[in-house]
């Protein structure tokens, strides 16, 4: 047979070789090594004839599924069975070209057995890649990512290796590359899908720090071992110029991608609400971030840092990208259309709240988190946007709440039931206290962000409280000038021109307590002007709101007043004591006005009654006739002067205050009238005239008149000798005469 006759030649061609070999009797002794040397020989041909019929096995295989599929013509057989089909075609072309690869190698100078290696490595790998692929997928679905990895990571190696192999062969053919990536295509689906699962993870890494560290820890050494790829695979390019497709894949990076839009996504799914929605809208968003991003780095620094490799350096990579989606939500924030209190909330919460032991300046996050060294939040360019944009809305708001509580407080004035007293029973309303509330709330608001905005505040309160001023001034003004009209109207005036009197001391005392609370020593001189100036607008009110109830007092004493040096008088009239009555009644609500100002009002109405009194001596309504009337009506004198020093000294009762002096003028005056001596008249004249220099002539002319006995002739000496005279007067005498005008229209007719 042929197999026979083929023996039988090898035989004949090994016989005649081996005694070629053989013709010497050195050779003998070399005989191992040519058996050595030919079994090796044997080896390499055994070798070739297996990849031969490798190839050859595996184009027929293509041919016949090619053949298969067109002879069929079945349109539906094609389509069921494309997709296998063209991953077998696929496979068996990728046997073609590893044998041709292999064959390549062999040629290189690689031993018999190290070409066997690969091609059947690759062989074996190539029939398995659909089973490992779903191994694969199984794994990645049930969770179990290391695992998964670690597959994944050898099909990468032999599509990398054989790619690479391909590449160093024969790197211009393309269609051979693309065949094996073709066919390990789902390899990198494969690939896709375990990123997301991966991602998913590292989204929900502060919670899973929690429940399944191992997990995350996972998740850490699968980047590592990509990290280490991605290095091998970048090496090799720098030597070689080849790299397979999809790297460096860079996962660390994508990883710290994802946590970074974490972090942001985190802090700006913190606002619950809108302004329509929620006044306190911005406050709470605040808060929420605050508490959120302290649990977060606690749990970084306390869990998640024991996760990494130290390189990763993770909590202070989280540290900057929370500091950064604050610093981006905070701008944005601050971009808004703000209100003044939500500009105030947040930048106290950016200067102040989150660098304080609430949040970043916890305890448990150093020493790792340094305050100092954190950058700003927003830069001082927009904080000092904010508080320009803040202090105009504050200006603008105050002037508007000032005006609102002045029209508030008028509301009050014509009320038919009196005005509330404080616990010392003086009459007050409740303006003082709502002015200065407005102001303490918005200094307390002002001192949370800094000093330098405080006094700001300071000073703009204080600076609309003195054109406030200047408004209740011409109010109070107005209200009397109504009063006047109609004096029965507002039934509560005494009262609450009383509290307005009052009210003027409060603020005062105010000014000064929120000076003193709000204001450091040293700026004290940049206020002093504008406190003066509301001090001195505060006592004009007071002053005229007083001057306007003695005006009261007076309009009610005028008919007994009119009263006073008249026949009626001197016959015994009761009009001074009527006038104490109603002095003293009125006195009885005046007993509401607080201290200052009642001291003042007890003083004032004391000197208008002893000057209407000499008013009504001046005005010559009597003249008396004999000595027996002076007499009679100097007494009448002097004991309405006791009556009246009686009555002041119990109005002034504790005030300190020196009532003697007055009616000591009216008892002077008494006694040049009581005079019996006329040769004397002289004499007691200037006396009276060197204790009080402001009497005019016309006033000692009047007074001649009234005592009824003194000729013309006599009146021009003593008033021309008094001219030399000295005065002595009271150091504390208050000139009371200069007020005192004497009607000109009879004097002619007396001096005849």
């Amino acid at each position: 047979s042929t197999m026979e006759e083929t023996d039988r030649e090898a035989v004949a061609t090994a016989v005649q070789r081996v005694a070629g070999m053989l013709q010497r009797p050195d050779q003998l002794d070399k005989v191992e090594q040519y058996r050595r040397r030919e079994a090796r020989k044997k080896a390499s041909v055994e070798a070739r004839l297996k990849v031969q019929s490798l190839i050859n096995l595996s184009v027929c295989g293509c041919h016949v599924m090619s053949i298969t599929l067109n002879l069929t013509g079945n349109e539906e057989l094609r389509k069921n069975h494309l997709h296998i089909t063209f991953r077998e075609v696929a496979g068996n072309h990728l046997i073609y070209i590893e044998s041709k690869l292999c064959c390549k190698i062999f040629k290189s100078g690689l031993s018999h057995h190290q070409t066997q290696s690969v091609c059947f490595f690759s062989f074996f790998a190539f029939l398995s890649v659909p089973e490992i692929v779903r191994e694969t997928q199984d794994l990645i679905e049930r969770g179990e990512l290391l695992q998964a990895h670690r597959k994944l990571m050898d099909l990468e190696c032999s599509r990398d290796n054989l790619m690479y192999e391909q590449y160093r062969m024969d790197s211009k053919n393309t269609h051979d590359m693309n065949l094996i990536h073709t066919y390990f295509g789902d390899m990198q689906k494969l690939s896709e899908e375990l990123a997301k699962q991966l991602w998913m993870v590292v989204q929900r890494s502060l919670v899973t720090v929690r429940r399944d560290p191992t997990l995350l820890v996972s998740v850490v050494r699968i980047i590592e071992r990509e990290e280490k790829i991605d290095r091998r695979m970048l090496d090799r390019k720098k030597q070689t110029g080849f790299i397979p497709p999809g790297r460096p894949k860079k996962w660390k990076e994508k990883m710290f991608n994802i946590l970074e839009r974490t972090v942001s996504t985190r802090i700006e799914g913190t606002q619950a609400d809108t302004r329509e929605s929620d006044k306190m809208w911005l406050v709470r968003h605040l808060e929420i971030i605050r508490k959120y991003v302290l649990d977060d780095l606690l749990v970084a620094k306390t869990l998640l840092d024991q996760c990494f490799p130290t390189h990763y350096d993770i909590f202070n990579k989280l540290l900057n990208m929370y500091h950064q989606a604050l610093s981006t939500r905070m701008q944005e924030l601050a971009a808004e259309d703000l209100e003044a209190n939500e500009i105030v909330s947040l930048l106290t919460w950016v200067l102040n709240t989150y660098k304080s032991t609430e949040m970043m300046g916890n305890s448990e996050l150093s020493p790792e988190v340094d305050v100092n060294s954190l950058n700003p939040l927003i830069s001082q360019n927009v904080v000092d946007q904010l508080l320009s944009k803040y202090m105009s809305t504050l200006t603008s708001n105050i002037i508007g709440w000032l005006r609102k509580a002045l029209e508030t407080d008028k509301k009050d004035w014509i009320k038919e039931t009196e005005p509330e007293a404080d616990q010392d029973g003086y009459y007050q309303t409740t303006l003082p206290a709502i002015v200065f509330q407005m102001f303490e709330q918005n200094l307390q608001v002002a001192a949370q962000i800094n000093e330098d905005l405080k006094t700001k505040v300071l000073l703009l309160c204080l600076q609309q409280m003195n054109s406030f001023l200047t408004r209740y001034k011409d109010e109070a003004q107005l209200y009397k000038e109504e009063h006047l009209k109609n004096r029965q109207y507002p039934q509560c005036y005494v009262q609450y021109m009383i509290a307005v009197i009052n009210n003027c001391q409060t603020f005062k005392e105010s000014i000064i307590s929120l000076k003193r609370k709000y204001l450091k020593i040293e700026m004290e001189d940049t206020l002093s002007s504008s406190h003066t100036s509301m001090d001195a607008t505060l006592d004009i009110i007071a002053k005229e709101g007083c001057s306007s109830l003695l005006d009261e007092v007076f309009m009610d004493l005028e008919p007994h007043l009119n009263e006073l040096m008249t026949k009626k008088w001197l016959m015994g009239s009761n009009a001074v004591g009527t006038i104490c009555v109603t002095v003293e009644d009125y006195f009885n609500d005046f007993a509401k006005i607080k201290k200052p100002y009642k001291k003042t009002m007890t003083i004032e109405a004391h000197r208008r009654v002893v000057v209407e009194y000499i008013r009504a001596i001046m005005l010559k309504r009597i003249s008396f006739k004999n000595a027996e009337e002076r007499k009679e009506g100097a007494e009448r004198m002097i004991k309405e002067a006791e009556q009246f020093r009686f009555l002041f000294k119990k109005l002034a009762a504790g005030s300190g205050e020196d009532t003697e002096g007055l009616c000591d003028i009216i008892e002077a005056i008494a006694e040049v009238i009581k005079l019996t001596d006329p040769s004397l008249l002289y004499l007691e004249v200037s006396t009276l005239v060197s204790k009080y220099p402001d009497i005019r002539d016309d006033h000692i002319a009047a007074l001649l008149t009234v005592r009824g006995d003194a000729s013309r002739d006599m009146k021009q000496t003593i008033i021309e000798t008094l001219d030399q005279g000295p005065s002595q007067p009271n150091p504390n005498y208050v000139p009371i005469f200069k007020e005192i005008t004497v009607p000109t229209l009879t004097v002619p007719k007396l001096l005849k």
